[in-house]
């Protein structure tokens, strides 16, 4: 049964023909990078659902109703071909940015993202430089990776940066409360549930990950909010063997996020 308040958000990452081009550069990548016909069959699947996709910002989370958000982690090049396919359909989407990579070969430069801004979509975190296994990061160090990434954003736009992502989807109670003492309002995890929750002063909001597989009628019925209640099993069923298997965990992890360093633009040359 879906809730008073559902919110279907979507997490996607790279949009792209040439993989190479945009993004992180790993194994673990590559099941989340869309070719731009299959995006495209995603978001014509949306458009037939019963909610055009909104800002969270413009988002009354506090009273009934149903909505749909799109949003892109890590900030590679790709975002600027993802934003104009959704300025063609008059939406706004969300793009979390990985600050410690702006400028970098396959990444967004400064401005890119201010291009991004301006044009309506929201700009938020997915922290400065994505730790592996978040969750298992110490609490000053989510901390800070939340803050200096806010920060930078809100020096790069000129406005305050209210919103962000997990890095790698690797979420916790622990990794809930540093988003808010960080002094976030929104902060999007990889765990498909329609319903926010908060915790203090920030908005937790679920979200699918689509993969590049994932067939345009699947994602047409989650944006009509029918499936969510399997996808959160699949997730669980993960999340336990994850929790079974540390260990087999961290190995799998440094195996697919393994990558040569892109070439960085000089700092002076990004602002």
């Amino acid at each position: 049964m879906t809730p008073p308040l559902a919110v279907a958000s979507f997490g996607y990452h790279e949009v792209t023909d040439e993989p190479a081009s945009a993004g992180f550069q790993r194994p673990g990548a590559l099941p989340y990078k869309h070719s731009r016909d299959a995006f495209a069959r995603d978001l014509a699947a949306i458009a037939a659902g019963p909610c055009p996709p909104e800002r969270v910002t413009d988002v009354d989370l506090t009273r009934p109703g149903r909505h749909v958000l799109l949003t892109f982690d890590d900030g590679g090049k790709s975002a600027v071909a993802i934003g104009n396919a959704l300025a063609a359909r008059g939406w706004k989407g969300h793009f979390f940015i990985v600050t410690g990579l702006i400028g970098s070969r396959t990444f967004l430069t400064a401005a890119e993202i201010r291009d991004l801004h301006a044009g309506g979509h929201v700009v938020g975190s997915h922290s400065d430089t994505h730790p592996d296994i978040f969750r298992e990061q110490p609490w000053d160090r989510m901390i800070e990776e939340w803050r200096v990434s806010r920060d930078k954003l809100a020096q790069l736009l000129g406005v305050p940066c209210r919103t962000a992502s997990v890095p790698g989807g690797d979420s916790s109670p622990l990794v809930l409360r540093s988003a808010a003492a960080a002094g976030l309002g929104y902060l999007f995890t990889s765990e498909p549930v329609l319903r926010p929750e908060s915790v203090g002063d920030c908005w937790m909001l679920g979200r699918f990950m689509p993969k590049a597989w994932t067939p345009a009628v699947r994602i047409g019925d989650l944006a009509a909010f029918r499936g969510w209640r399997s996808a959160l099993l699949v997730r669980q069923l993960k999340g336990l063997a994850r929790s079974a298997f540390p260990r087999l965990y961290r190995r799998y992890v440094r195996h697919t996020t393994r990558e040569s360093s892109p070439a960085r633009i000089p700092e002076e040359e990004l602002l």
